[in-house]
């Protein structure tokens, strides 16, 4: 990234959008003049990315990430809906991910009288490994948490959890598309066409530092009628007429 960042830099161009953390950072070391547009990026103010979400400062603005930590505790909420009788619920991240969303989760967990067991992973062989700990676990649904790693290895975690017959929720259509049962995510199309407003008010003579940083306000949810036969599981019509898909 920081190579890229400065190559791009080089070309002078009169803007820069990055995606992702390690992307936005590379170009705020690249230039702290050039107008940089982020998006899919956790807790900016916490990374030290930006000073605040209403008034960033520097050369950097955009959106927030479209799977903050709050939207778990939505995850487990409408996994509890899909499968109401469910009272052990395994989570799936990648290595320690699970620290940055455990206050959410373990707070709606708490309120809907749902047991968490976590389980991690650092590498594609260690997911049969996982699933076999949550079968002798007894977990009874899983909850899979955003991370690259996760949807990159989305068909391979959908698939164990087909064999496990867990009914899960996922966090990005990739899983979805691979057989998911349930997704729940920001709009991604609505973020990409509101930084096209940014670019607008930028070029138009706005200083980045002083637009404020949004947070998703669109949200989708998918559910796999096909996957949720295949569990013999049933899912109530208040929860189908809200699915987007």
């Amino acid at each position: 990234a920081p190579a890229l960042a400065a190559e791009l830099v080089s070309l002078k161009p009169d803007l820069l959008v990055a995606y992702a953390t390690p992307n936005v950072r590379a170009a705020m070391q690249a230039t702290n003049t050039i107008p940089i547009l982020m998006a899919a990026v956790v807790d900016p103010v916490g990374r030290g990315l930006v000073a605040s979400l209403a008034h960033p400062g520097g050369n950097v603005t955009g959106l927030t990430d479209t799977v903050g930590p709050e939207i778990v505790g939505k995850h487990l909420q409408l996994l509890k809906e899909a499968v109401p009788k469910v009272s052990r619920v395994a989570v799936l991240g990648y290595e320690d991910s699970a620290g940055f969303y455990r206050p959410v989760m373990e707070a709606a967990a708490q309120a809907l009288g749902v047991t968490l067991q976590f389980y991690g992973v650092r590498a594609s062989e260690e997911l049969e490994g996982a699933f076999t700990a949550m079968t002798k676990a007894q977990a009874e649904a899983l909850l899979v948490l955003p991370h690259p790693f996760i949807h990159v290895h989305a068909k391979r975690i959908v698939d164990l959890a087909a064999q496990s017959r867990l009914p899960a929720m996922y966090p990005g259509r990739a899983e979805y598309e691979a057989g998911g049962l349930m997704v729940y995510e920001a709009n991604e199309p609505v973020i990409f066409r509101r930084l096209g407003f940014y670019m607008d008010k930028i070029f138009n003579g706005a200083n980045p530092g002083d637009l404020p940083i949004e947070q998703p306000t669109a949200f989708d949810l998918f559910i796999n009628l096909k996957t949720a036969k295949a569990l013999g599981l049933t899912i109530p019509p208040s929860l189908l007429m809200r699915a987007d898909e």
